[in-house]
Parts: structure tokens; sequence; C-alpha cells
């Protein structure tokens, strides 16, 4: 089965955002596939992440960042998070690169995020939880044999059993984390890989997420996007005019994605 997505009524009747979407996309777009972003679209891990990132931190004799940076931080993958963590520094990961060709020349940095995965997997779902309706959404979709993917830059240590403690691992015949692949999101090859997976063509499928990585990673595999305005994004509004790169439909809430259909 598949369902006919109506980007057309959706963006000028149940969107607040004042966009009419219609004059770049078909009325109608035949949908096989949902591509999944993880944090910040279907879970708000953050709370979480924010107090293994200061357990982190405070083992290594240095102050706590608290959860507003790690809102900031988080998206990119662990490795990012911990670079911008012990840098204090929004661009903390591209300073390190330039610092260090490999990871590996770093023993502070390797030891961080050590420190980071050991306090994480102690607290994966302490404070995490589903957004509301996620599963909702979720299982609507599967009643209509859509297929699903999850991608994340999550590493799989800490995806995996994040998905299945919060019971929607059985949704995703399909589940990409950020050290299954040579590229991480905003670099297209996970959604493609997705795709391949599912064996959905891109215009046959659109992808869900809260980040610029998520819209971008879409954009270059050929993919529409929709995109949550609740999620992270680095801490900057997701459908401000001023970001590099648009999604297709913006929705407040992950249940209307359903009104898509």
């Amino acid at each position: 089965m598949t369902c006919a997505l109506n980007w057309q009524r959706f963006s000028c009747m149940d969107t607040n955002l004042g966009a009419d979407l219609g004059a770049n996309l078909a009325a109608k777009q035949v949908i096989k596939a949902v591509l999944f972003d993880l944090d910040g679209t279907l879970i708000d891990s953050v709370p979480d992440i924010a107090a293994a990132t200061d357990s982190m931190l405070k083992n290594i004799g240095m102050a706590p960042a608290g959860e507003a940076k790690v809102n900031r931080w988080v998206g990119n993958g662990a490795a990012a998070l911990v670079k911008r963590a012990l840098l204090n520094d929004d661009l903390g990961d591209e300073l390190h690169q330039q610092r260090f060709a490999h990871e590996s020349e770093d023993p502070a940095y390797v030891a961080a995020y050590a420190q980071f995965e050991s306090a994480y997997e102690q607290r994966l779902t302490a404070a995490t939880g589903l957004y509301p309706d996620v599963e909702l959404v979720l299982s609507s979709l599967a009643n209509a044999n859509i297929k699903m993917a999850l991608i994340t830059n999550k590493p799989r240590r800490f995806a995996v059993p994040l998905l299945a403690t919060l019971n929607i691992d059985q949704y995703f015949s399909c589940v990409l984390c950020g050290d299954d692949l040579a590229e991480k999101k905003p670099h297209p090859l996970p959604v493609q890989t997705a795709l391949t997976a599912l064996a959905v063509e891109p215009h046959d499928a659109i992808m869900v997420g809260d980040s610029i990585s998520d819209v971008k990673s879409a954009y270059l595999a050929g993919v529409k996007t929709v995109a949550v305005t609740y999620g992270y994004n680095h801490g900057l509004p997701i459908n401000d005019a001023g970001n590099e790169i648009q999604a297709d439909v913006f929705i407040d809430e992950i249940k209307q994605l359903l009104s898509l259909l």
C-alpha cells in the first residue's frame, strides 16, 4: 500500500507558518517510505546527554556545561559533542580538527570520550522519552504498510538500546547509526543507504527531522523533507528564513505528519 502526500493542502491549511509550498511541490506525492531522525524528532534526549556531558567534564576537572549549551552541541554525533564540550565552543569539533589530524592523536579527547560513553550508557533513558504522539504516528504508518527507517548520528551502542527500551524498535526495518557508515548526516550517504535498504526511490520517500543536517542530507539525496519545529537544531529555529537550506514542510507536532497523508 502507498499513500498520496498532499503537500499543498497541508502547507496552506494545517500549518501556521504562512508559507505556501505548493508552488514548489507537486500537488500529490506518493509515499512508500518515511525516514526518521531520532534525537529532537522522536525522542527528547538532551537531559540525559547533558547529564552525561557534565559528568564527563566534572571527572576531568572542568566546569559543567548545562543543558542550554548541550542543546546546541547535539546533532552531529557523540565525537562532535565531546569536542565541543572540551573546548566549550559550538565549533569545537572544527577547531579540534584543525589541531589534530586524527582524534587518536589527542589523549585528552580519547580519555574524555571514554568518560562520556560510560556516563551516558548508565543513564540512557533516565530522563529520555518519546515526544507526544510519536507512537501513534509510527503505528499509523505501520498499519498503512509504509516502510520506515531510522537515521541517526548517535552511535549504535546508544541508539539501539534506546529504541528497544522505548519500545519503538519494531517499527524500523532499517536502522542506520552514526558509526555504521563512512559519512554521517548532513552527507547524503545515510539517506541513500536507507533508500537502498528499503528498495524505494528518492521521490517515493520523505525525511522527517529537526535539524539542518537532516534537511541537507535528504536534499542532497533527492528526498523531500518535513522538519519538526520543536527539536534542537543546534539551538536555532529550523524554520528561520536565514537558514542555508529550507525544509519543504514544517510541522509543530509530530502527529501533523499524519495530516499530510
